[in-house]
């Protein structure tokens, strides 16, 4: 059993997989709002690839217009306190937002995958200790706790991914465990054992598989929770002002005394909002493939 895998059972796992990804491409693209996010994902994610092809300016071109200038045609969003192309540092923050939040995210999963996996299918003692220590996380409140934790690091686009995968992971690990709780009962995973597997050949062959989808759809979740924090610790200038972000375009307007100035503040507050909302439509959609109690409606 914890020998390796014949040549033609790894083909069929392959041909497996993408039987279920076809499959699941099938159901998704029924789903009109699901199709709507996606394609709003594609569009951010095409800007942020060619971010420098499409701004007019570098996010070093100092006073290349006056300061804090209006709209115009030279100028689509207008300047900033130095002198910068509002529309050129919109495109290029891009990057890091959405850096961020997939990072994030994925460094969150992880995490919490591992510790919903360790607990869940040990047990005992085990269990008890992790989930004691995800009690405590999740009943701090988020912000305060990302605070303090993003002013002991100190300010940087690494330290707010670190800060965020470090607070955000308890959600992730009770879903997972309670998942694992119920697939360790059942009967391959008795007949695995019964063959000989060995525990960590158990856990990562036959039960993480089979939480596969649940940590799919807990990546794209988080997504827009991550982008939505590192706004927010980046506006209270934790971010990096020599990486702009959609956050520390609001925290730039904020110190330039710019914060009632529409071309400077509802434009990235605007994407960070378009980028939520297509990760929330495509969660929804997954959650509906998911769920046939959903589909079915």
């Amino acid at each position: 059993m914890a020998g390796k895998t014949p040549k033609k059972y790894r083909i069929s796992r392959w041909v497996l997989l993408k039987r279920r990804i076809s499959g699941f491409w099938v159901i998704y693209k029924k789903n009109k709002l699901g199709l709507l996010g996606l394609g709003i994902l594609i569009f951010f994610a095409l800007i942020a690839i060619f971010a420098d092809i499409i701004a007019p300016y570098s996010y070093t071109d100092y006073y290349v217009g006056g300061a804090l200038e209006p709209p115009s045609s030279r100028f689509i969003l207008g300047t900033d306190e130095l002198g910068r192309d509002l529309f050129s540092i919109l495109i290029l923050s891009s990057r890091i937002s959405l850096l961020v939040g997939i990072v994030a995210a994925l460094f969150t999963v992880v995490i919490g995958t591992l510790i919903g996996l360790v607990s869940g299918y040990f047990g005992g003692k085990v269990d008890e200790a992790l989930m004691r220590i995800t009690d405590v996380f999740l009943m701090l409140p988020g912000l305060p706790l990302l605070i303090v934790f993003a002013a002991i690091l100190g300010p940087g686009v690494e330290n707010i991914i670190l800060v965020i995968s470090i607070i955000s992971w308890p959600g992730t690990a009770r879903a997972i465990r309670s998942q694992v709780l119920s697939l360790k009962e059942r009967p391959f995973v008795e007949a695995a054992r019964a063959a000989g597997a060995s525990e960590l050949y158990i856990l990562f062959k036959h039960i993480l598989p089979n939480v596969a989808p649940l940590i799919f759809a807990y990546v794209v979740l988080n997504v827009p929770s991550a982008i939505i924090a590192e706004a927010s610790l980046s506006f209270l200038g934790f971010g990096d002002p020599t990486r702009p972000s959609w956050g520390v375009m609001l925290q730039f307007a904020w110190d330039a005394g710019a914060i009632y100035q529409w071309n400077y503040i509802i434009p990235p507050g605007l994407c960070i909002t378009l980028v939520a909302f297509a990760f929330a439509l495509i969660g929804y959609a997954m959650d509906e493939i998911l769920n046939p109690r959903l589909r079915a409606r």
